[in-house]
């Protein structure tokens, strides 16, 4: 149901930009409790995107969360809104956007300059360290923790590079992953377990064998031209 254009009716305020209602599916004879996010007070009824899929804590029962179409909302934007909406915790929740930002990080020693790399706990390919966006975060800010929670090292953002990669991994879910180049200055990394299965430092051209993603590959080469100015060497 993600992304689906619906019409909802109305049933009360909760704040100043969350309403409550229900959506009667007639296709599936379900109906659904919604919460609308609007800055604009809907009357008797809405008609929006769904931008969530939440299931509360101790229930099957799921309820959809909408927005105006074309109104990106983020799931720790949501989850702050959903707090003031009275016995609601949230188990589980599907946003049909998704924010993730890390870093190209490179270390440099006698050897030239090596970046890192990455496998998740799946497994399955080699990148960059990344994580989504916590409320209140700038992106680099999201860079910075999410790096020295998955890989323990403190980094210095380097200034002049941001990269943007728009996918859809799967089903509707719309996800956005901002990059940025990263200097370390140690090589000692520990991985945390529950994000990282492994890492290795490459050099530039052993990045884009391990790497096989075609947004990877964009961020390497972007990335390469930085990492050889002196004006940012150790």
């Amino acid at each position: 149901m993600l992304a689906k254009k619906i019409k909802v009716n109305i049933f009360g305020q909760i704040s100043d930009k969350l309403y409550t209602g229900y959506y009667a599916d007639d296709d599936n004879k379900k109906t659904y409790k919604a919460y609308i996010i609007s800055n604009q007070e809907p009357m008797y009824t809405f008609v929006g995107q769904v931008v969530a899929i939440l299931t509360p804590k101790g229930s099957k029962e799921q309820r959809i969360v909408l927005a105006p179409e074309r109104t990106i909302y983020y799931e720790p934007e949501i989850l702050d809104l959903l707090k003031t909406v009275n016995n609601l915790k949230v188990a589980e929740i599907s946003c049909l956007y998704e924010k993730s930002c890390g870093a190209l990080i490179f270390y440099r020693n006698k050897q030239g300059a090596r970046v890192l790399l990455v496998k998740n706990h799946n497994g399955r390919y080699w990148s960059f360290p990344k994580g989504h966006m916590e409320l209140n975060e700038t992106e680099q800010e999201t860079a910075v923790r999410e790096i020295k929670e998955e890989t323990n090292l403190d980094v210095q953002i380097i200034d002049g590079f941001r990269e943007v990669s728009d996918y859809c991994p799967f089903g509707n879910i719309k996800k956005r992953v901002v990059f940025f180049l990263a200097q370390a200055f140690t090589d000692d990394v520990t991985d945390q377990p529950e994000e990282i299965a492994d890492h290795i430092w490459v050099d530039i051209q052993q990045a884009r064998k391990y790497c096989t993603y075609e947004n990877d590959l964009r961020v390497i080469d972007k990335a390469e031209l930085l990492i050889n100015q002196s004006k940012i060497k150790s």
